[in-house]
């Protein structure tokens, strides 16, 4: 029974790393090459901002509804959103708000910092 259950779990673990991780993974450097997923982030962190200023229990209701997910939603929410994710869990901690607001707009900065695309160098190995 064990042996056919792990059969099951490898067979699902293996069909996800090659539908969905290498997939993925090759679009990632594209994406940052060319700048969408800054354009992408500072979108979402635009919307985070407004929504902290306009209506902060909206992102109190956005921490609560991704909470509510299944555990394999939020991991994927997680893994994919890191950095935003860091950022509402750090508005529903009950740190004053000077605290949280310097340390949300300090992971935007850095998430959005990380992501500019840069000019690719020559390595000093294929100038010779």
């Amino acid at each position: 029974m064990a042996t056919m259950v792990g059969n099951v779990v490898g067979g699902s673990v293996d069909r996800l790393v090659r539908w969905v991780v290498i997939p993925v993974t090759s679009v990632i450097p594209v994406l940052v090459r060319t700048g969408a997923l800054v354009l992408v982030f500072g979108a979402l962190w635009v919307g985070i901002g407004v929504a902290l200023v306009v209506d902060p229990a909206a992102v109190d209701a956005a921490w609560q509804s991704i909470g509510s997910q299944s555990p394999v939603v939020q991991a994927v929410a997680w893994l994919l959103f890191l950095p935003l994710m860091g950022g509402l869990w750090v508005w529903s901690t009950d740190w004053p708000l000077v605290a949280r607001i310097v340390l949300i707009a300090a992971l935007a900065g850095w998430n959005l910092l990380v992501f500019i695309p840069r000019r690719e160098t020559a390595s000093p190995v294929a100038a010779q």
